[in-house]
């Protein structure tokens, strides 16, 4: 059989096409698995935790969803839905836990539990939001929230954590999670200490940058105003020739 260049291109294009098909397939899984939105992923941040409910257990409606929080936050506000009722379950400390503001609570926010008013079928999505405190010290960690769905028939945990390296985008039931980062203010603060040698030689940089661009900006002004004046004398001149000639 003739090996013609059409044969040759559909040989060349066909693993390509497979391995293309695999990537839309992975990315269609990682969009059917409930996760988490941050608004904020600083250490020390407030942020708002989009929870995304995307289908229910298989055909069957969505008919509550229990967020649980992870042990380093202590508490979360959660934003009212129309759709849904909200309660927090509480869970008694087995010592005083001592807060970033120097206040100290017996008791956290173990678990939010939204109850939805009418099930929510299995072909529709919704969201729900929390609002939680970042912990300070919690920077190149991520947080798990494992997520329990209650559908009208059967259930599905979203609790399942990925083992270190391993992709939680191939794992059936991953827990909704946020990696914390370090606060922006710090990392420049650092990378500037770090470029100078020392953070107390970075402050005379910054003082001598902020004199010249004052002086910048002090000629800039000046020259502004030079330019303003000769405009008006030249437009008066031009105003004065107009008039004697038509005089």
């Amino acid at each position: 059989m003739n090996d013609s260049p059409a044969r040759r291109t559909v040989r060349t294009l066909a693993p390509a096409a497979v391995a293309g098909g695999l990537l839309l397939a992975g990315a269609g899984a990682a969009a059917a698995h409930v996760g988490i939105t941050p608004s904020a992923t600083d250490a020390g941040s407030s942020s708002l935790l989009t929870v995304a409910i995307p289908h229910g257990c298989g055909e069957s409606p969505t008919t509550k969803v229990a967020i649980s929080l992870p042990a380093e936050l202590v508490d979360a506000q959660p934003t009212v839905n129309p759709n849904w009722t909200v309660e927090k379950v509480t869970q008694k400390l087995g010592a005083p836990q001592k807060l970033a503001d120097g206040s100290s609570v017996t008791e956290r926010t173990a678990q939010v539990v939204y109850t939805a008013k009418a099930p929510l079928e299995a072909h529709l999505r919704d969201t729900l939001v929390l609002s939680v405190r970042l912990p300070v010290d919690a920077a190149g960690k991520t947080l798990y929230f494992p997520t329990l769905q209650t559908c009208g028939a059967g259930q599905t945990d979203w609790k399942e954590i990925p083992a270190e390296g391993q992709d939680p985008h191939g794992l059936q039931a991953p827990a909704p999670s946020v990696t914390v980062t370090a606060p922006a203010a710090a990392t420049a603060s650092g990378h500037d200490a770090h470029a100078s040698g020392s953070g107390l030689n970075a402050a005379p940089a910054s003082v001598t940058s902020d004199a010249a661009g004052d002086s910048v900006s002090g000629a800039a002004g000046w020259a502004g105003l030079v330019a303003g004046l000769l405009g008006l004398v030249m437009g008066g001149l031009a105003l004065l020739r107009t008039r004697s000639r038509a005089s």
